[in-house]
C-alpha cells in the first residue's frame, strides 16, 4: 500500500526525441541525446531563401502527482468514532492474560480401549 501512495505522490518527466516518425532517445533522469540530424545550415545573406522544417522533434511527457492525500481528522462521524471505539477495545483485551489454565475437554471421558493397535500389528518399541 505504501508503494501505491508514493507512486501516485509521485512527479517526474519524460524526455523523447523524435526523428522523423521513429523514437531514438527517451531519458528520465537527463535530457535527451539528439541525433544529429537537427543541425541547421547557417542562413544564406538571401533573404528570399525558405527554410526547411527540420525532421527532429523533442517532446516532454510530465506526470503530476496528486497533493491532496492529507486527510483530516479533526471531525469523526458516528460510524468513524464507533469503529475505533470497538477496534481499540478488541484489541487491548487480545492481549489480556488468563490466570485460570482452562481444559476444554476436561469433562469428557477417554474412548474405550477395544483393540491394543500396537499388538494387532505387532509394533513393539525395543
Amino acid at each position: 500500500m505504501a508503494f501505491v501512495v508514493m507512486l501516485t505522490t509521485m512527479s517526474f518527466a519524460v524526455d523523447l526525441h523524435y526523428c522523423g516518425e521513429t523514437m531514438v532517445d527517451f531519458s528520465f533522469l537527463h535530457k535527451v541525446e539528439t541525433c544529429g540530424m537537427e543541425k541547421v545550415l547557417a542562413p544564406q545573406p538571401c533573404e528570399n531563401t525558405v527554410s526547411e522544417k527540420s525532421c527532429c522533434s523533442d517532446e516532454q511527457i510530465v506526470m503530476d502527482g496528486h497533493n491532496d492525500l492529507k486527510t483530516s481528522y479533526h471531525t469523526l462521524t458516528f460510524e468513524q468514532q464507533t469503529f475505533i471505539a470497538s477496534f481499540l477495545y478488541s484489541y487491548i483485551n487480545s492481549f489480556e492474560a488468563s490466570d485460570v489454565n482452562i481444559i476444554p475437554f476436561k469433562a469428557y471421558s477417554p474412548p474405550f480401549l477395544i483393540h491394543d493397535v500396537q499388538i494387532l500389528h505387532e509394533t513393539y518399541l525395543i
